[in-house]
């Protein structure tokens, strides 16, 4: 199989017929072999019935349904264990992204031997208070923090490698970092290509403002898993040294100067010396233990797949 195409979507009965349309036209005009996975995230609307109606008249269309909603990361996991073409590619239901760019970011892909491509828009139809200063301050911080040079970390539309999806794991928040989770798991040719973008035509946007405020919280939580991730006694264990080894130098000067210099002084007690050093060696000790307790976690941790599937639909058992 050519491509999987993966599109996680929440209330969007408007826009998915027509989608459907413009990516099949795409798909028989390129020559593809192709599946097209709808994620069905919760929604309250008649969504799920129009996956449904697709999936029955092209074996093509697949869908899956979640209990409830989990988010686009969570939609994202199951798309991407579920999919099975060589090029993986992921773009938003709200026909904002142009299923016209598809043929080109496959080549990229096949031809050009990237293992990840990411769609930028170059000009955006969106609120410029709202959505596009907040985004360009997000991926300026993205880019500079995570060393991964794109322009547009936030553009659902993007190329993978099949082994790419296949590796990484996309839990929480952290789709919006998945060029990140490739590169930290060794997959280096990363790319991006200037992608149109389209106004809304139906309903109304799902994220507001906040996600940025989340963005940047997952990109301190990013930078953390990628450096320390793997080895939390590093960053733990040194900081817990350090504090426990200037408690002890605060100690045993205190010791030595009560008992050879001063041993009439005032009780040590009642010195500042004596809470520095208290204070430094109990931080000492819980550091320490952060980062005894991150190894065991790290080494007990299972399957981070933390979403019910309800329904599926044209999916092999």
């Amino acid at each position: 199989m050519n491509i999987s195409i993966v599109i996680p979507l929440l209330n969007e009965e408007e826009s998915l017929n027509e989608l459907y349309r413009w990516i099949a036209s795409v798909m028989q005009s390129n020559g593809f072999l192709y599946e097209l996975i709808f994620i069905d995230d919760g929604s309250t609307d008649k969504s799920w019935k129009i996956i449904e109606s697709l999936s029955k008249e092209n074996p093509a269309v697949k869908g899956i349904r979640f209990q409830k909603n989990y988010g686009k990361s969570q939609a994202l996991h199951a798309g991407f264990s579920m999919a099975e073409g060589d090029v993986i590619i992921t773009m938003d239901a709200d026909l904002q992204d142009n299923p016209e760019e598809i043929p080109a970011l496959y080549k990229m892909i096949i031809e050009e031997g990237f293992d990840l491509v990411s769609g930028w828009k170059k000009k955006r139809y969106d609120s410029v208070i709202s959505k596009n200063l907040p985004s360009k301050l997000f991926n300026y911080a993205a880019r500079k923090t995570s060393g991964v040079k794109l322009h547009d970390f936030n553009c659902g539309l993007k190329a993978y490698k099949k082994d790419v999806v296949k590796t990484i794991e996309v839990t929480g928040e952290m789709h919006r970092y998945i060029p990140v989770l490739a590169k930290n798991a060794g997959f280096s040719k990363i790319s991006e290509k200037p992608v149109l973008h389209q106004a809304r035509k139906y309903g109304t946007t799902k994220f507001g403002a906040e996600r940025f405020i989340r963005g940047f919280l997952d990109l301190i939580t990013i930078w953390f898993l990628s450096t320390f991730g793997k080895r939390p006694m590093h960053l733990f264990g040194a900081w817990g040294a350090f504090m426990l080894f200037v408690g002890f130098c605060f100690a045993l000067y205190l010791g030595i100067d009560k008992l050879f210099i001063n041993p009439s002084a005032r009780l040590i007690t009642a010195r500042p010396e004596f809470f520095i050093a208290l204070t430094a060696m109990i931080l000492g000790t819980q550091l320490f233990l952060a980062g005894f307790l991150g190894e065991l976690i790290l080494r007990s941790k299972k399957d981070s797949r933390n979403y019910i599937i309800k329904e599926r639909r044209n999916f092999k058992d």
